[in-house]
């Protein structure tokens, strides 16, 4: 699966953000990166598809669906089900 088939929406503060991306580094899992704070359009979706809340991570996948704050089990079980691992 290509990195951009996966996008996560994060911020460099974000405890979870940073969980996340450890878990896709230990998975060898490609995936684009798009930071919230510095681009308003993607704050923007992150807002639509949290009925405007502006939790983080956010990540969508090729599926159309999306994880918001996924603990590292339902990410994991998310890209098996893709079978991305």
């Amino acid at each position: 699966m290509s990195k951009n088939q996966i996008t996560m929406y994060s911020a460099d503060w974000c405890g979870d953000c940073r969980r996340s991306k450890r878990l896709f580094e230990e998975l060898n899992v490609e995936y684009t990166l798009i930071d919230i704070e510095s681009d308003s359009a993607a704050e923007a979706v992150v807002l639509k598809i949290n009925g405007g809340m502006r939790s983080i991570p956010v990540i969508t996948f090729s599926d159309g669906t999306h994880l918001t704050e996924p603990s590292d089990n339902d990410l994991k079980a998310k890209l098996q089900a893709l079978k991305i691992i």
